[in-house]
């Protein structure tokens, strides 16, 4: 039966740590057929809603105590060059896409176009959704994690749904989250409205092994007492 989990969390770094720490115990254990690290194990959640009430407010990305010798999982520099991946059309030489690419694709730039409607149209739109997913990106390889980012003007604020296939919890979730908010506080700024809330959700939200003990020591538990468990269970 699966297990659906539901995350309330204040910032980012918060949604960030309390999703971590409750992977360990709710996340199933699989290993991978295809895709990403095949082969390997990972813990994922079944499904997981995560309501982030404040997403601007502190860091938006999350920072591990000064001396810990564990690293931030997002760089703030990474930060700067992945935001135009997400809010242009740019696309490097061996790049089979980007968010951005797939944003602005098609003869529709769907984030200017989103902006463009709710200001001539008015707030209460239903309609407008971002696609990145494609139909045929069931033969790719390596498709897009993000399918979708959907809005809605609520209370005068414009409010994001993100919705990600397979999403990695480490470094991915702190990275994606960081850009998507950059963009609804620039596409609000556009529009005319305050920055909003983000409700995001994933059928494939996961930590690959090699993290497992990185997101035990953060949870407080000694690594060697993760690793002692770890072989009492194999």
């Amino acid at each position: 039966m699966l297990t659906p989990i539901n995350i309330e969390a204040t910032n980012l770094p918060d949604a960030w740590f309390q999703t971590l720490y409750k992977i360990v115990d709710k996340g199933r254990n699989f290993k991978i057929d295809q895709g990403s690290f095949a082969g390997q194990n990972r813990k994922e959640f079944d499904y997981i809603t995560i309501h982030i009430k404040h997403p601007d407010k502190g860091s938006l990305i999350p920072e591990l105590p000064e001396g810990s010798t564990i690293p931030n999982p997002v760089d703030r520099e990474y930060l700067d060059d992945y935001l135009p991946y997400l809010m242009t059309g740019i696309e490097k030489e061996g790049e089979l896409y980007t968010y951005g690419q797939r944003i602005v694709a098609d003869g529709c730039d769907q984030m200017q176009t989103a902006i463009d409607r709710y200001r001539k149209l008015g707030h209460r739109n239903n309609q407008l959704i971002m696609q990145i997913g494609k139909p045929t990106d069931m033969y790719l390889e390596d498709p897009p994690c993000l399918r979708h980012i959907d809005t809605r003007i609520q209370d005068g604020k414009l409010h994001f749904f993100p919705y990600f296939r397979s999403w990695d919890l480490f470094g991915g979730f702190p990275a994606n989250l960081a850009a998507i908010e950059m963009m609804k506080q620039y596409m609000a700024s556009e529009i005319g409205v305050e920055n909003g809330e983000i409700i995001a959700s994933s059928k494939g939200l996961h930590i690959y092994q090699y993290v497992w003990e990185i997101a035990e020591a953060i949870r407080g538990k000694s690594i060697d007492q993760f690793k002692e468990e770890m072989n009492n269970l194999s």
